[in-house]
């Protein structure tokens, strides 16, 4: 009887180890197709087209060196302002779009530990107290103790697993993670398009303030012009409709000099958006100032991909529907559950954690569809076209963010060269106003050729400033093209996306 009993506790081992190795290796199953990023999207070209057409015999701005170190970081230092510098940091902390982005993120992060929480058994706890007495008419009824009055006390644990025998919750996991490194190539999308449009912003203010100064000192020498045609008109030497002339050109350019104040206003209160202020509370000081941009490293073609933040959130979304088709084939398999329950029941409290008390149960259930009118077919094709037109979304991201390079490489460019045109024009003005005045003083021209020489001054002048603007919007668009300092090594890991949220950013859900 003794080898009869150990032949058979070890015929019951034996069956529990080659249990535990089945369910190890259905669990290792992982349905659905394996992703690989998609290929093909990366030029093969060495150098950016607009990055060397002409560069031989073109004067102006020039690409940085291919062997320049790229940007990283704050890339708005590139421009070496340090008003510009203060206001870029106070982008970061308190402008509201990033923080509903961010937002955004911490949410993501929560649903992958939720998803996390799907490997690991439930167990729940039911304590109850319960005092019941049945009826004494029950003399015909098969409950015992009729009339009685008892009490229950009970503290059951349940415990409920569903091992991953398909790969569904493996899969709900990396859907989870990858969502969520879409959620954090948003944030960072979304920080760089608030980070451009302030310095974009912010040069559009120097070029009004330029252009105030330009109009000021336009507003000078026409009143000086006016006060001397009128000093010769009343000592006889010239005629009234000089002065009248005189007049006019100086009031025109006082009413564009008023003109100035409504765009430099608007972009000020756009910047106080930005950083997070009211617009009542925030003002810019004046600071007549425009430069020509800095040189740009561009670096090679077979390195935006890895550059911008839109590409990536595409990339990311495109490996978050390839795990959701896994989910979709998931569905076709039968799922197992594991249940146990166990606990204590008794009548009165000071036997109720006795051994006596015990009770406890057992036992695998399993569930299966049978039929649903082809419910989970039609899911999984969802799931493909999810994820096919994900692929041109991705593909047509790529697209655009080469253009935009290409766009704005040939607007720096060409604005560059235009700006040195512009600039001998004005000078040009400047010597056809003075030869003009000079002329009218001595008499041979009338006073209205003065006016035509100023007004073209005057908008060559207006020219030059505005094409200076381009010029720096230009480069800060052409940095935003390629993805300002930003590279794909800052996503997070999973296991990053899975951890809680550390100190510094619980602070700023603040």
């Amino acid at each position: 009887m003794t080898r009869v009993a150990k032949k058979s506790k070890a015929g019951r081992s034996s069956a529990a180890v080659c249990v535990a190795l089945t369910l190890c290796m259905l669990t290792a199953c992982l349905l659905g197709p394996k992703y690989h990023p998609p290929k093909g999207s990366t030029p093969t070209a060495p150098n950016y087209k607009e990055s060397t057409v002409n560069f031989q015999n073109a004067e102006g701005w020039k690409v940085a060196s291919p062997q320049d170190s790229m940007l990283r970081g704050n890339w708005w230092e590139i421009f070496k302002d340090p008003e510009l510098n203060a206001l870029e940091e106070q982008v970061n902390v308190n402008n509201q779009n990033i923080k509903e982005y961010f937002e955004a993120l911490m949410e993501s992060r929560a649903i992958v530990r939720e998803a996390h929480a799907q490997y690991w058994p439930t167990v729940t706890a039911n304590p109850s107290w319960n005092r019941q007495k049945s009826s004494s008419n029950l003399t015909h009824s098969t409950q015992a103790n009729t009339g009685q009055t008892s009490t229950l006390i009970s503290f059951p644990v349940d415990v409920s697993w569903v091992p991953d025998l398909w790969g569904k919750i493996r899969n709900e996991v990396r859907e989870a993670q990858y969502a969520a490194q879409v959620s954090a190539a948003d944030l960072a999308g979304e920080q760089l398009t608030e980070q451009a449009s302030l310095a974009s912003y912010y040069f559009e203010i120097r070029g009004q303030d330029a252009l105030k100064k330009i109009l000021d000192e336009t507003v000078t020498a026409d009143q000086k012009a006016l006060d001397v045609t009128s000093a010769a008109y009343q000592t006889g030497v010239g005629d009234y409709i000089s002065v009248v002339e005189a007049r006019a050109t100086l009031e025109a350019v006082q009413s564009a000099d008023i003109n100035v104040g409504i765009a430099r206003a608007q972009y000020e209160h756009a910047i106080a958006v930005l950083v997070g202020k009211v617009a009542t509370d925030f003002s810019i000081p004046v600071r007549p100032e425009l430069r020509e941009p800095p040189s740009i490293p561009v670096g090679v073609p077979s390195e935006l991909l890895q550059r911008r933040p839109d590409v990536a959130a595409a990339e990311r979304t495109l490996a978050e529907a390839n795990a959701t088709i896994g989910i979709g084939y998931g569905a076709f398999f039968p799922a197992l559950t594991l249940s146990a329950a166990g606990g204590f029941e008794s009548s009165t409290f000071q036997k109720l954690f006795s051994w006596p008390s015990r009770f406890w149960s057992i036992g695998p259930s399993i569930s299966q569809t049978i039929f649903n009118a082809g419910l989970y077919r039609a899911e999984l094709n969802q799931y493909i076209a999810t994820y096919n037109a994900d692929l041109a979304f991705y593909r047509q991201t790529v697209l655009t963010a080469f253009q935009q390079v290409e766009d704005n490489l040939a607007a720096v460019r060409l604005y560059s060269q235009q700006t040195e045109r512009q600039q001998a024009a004005v000078k040009d003005a400047e010597e056809t106003l003075r030869l003009e005045m000079g002329r009218y003083e001595t008499g041979i021209d009338p006073y209205v050729d003065v006016t035509t020489a100023q007004a073209n001054l005057l908008n060559d002048q207006q020219t030059l400033a505005t094409i200076q603007v381009e010029e720096m919007t230009s480069s800060v668009l052409l940095i935003e093209a390629l993805g300002g300092g930003w590279d794909r090594s800052q996503l997070p890991t999973p296991s990053q996306l899975g951890a809680k949220p550390s100190k510094a950013e619980t602070a700023l859900q603040q």
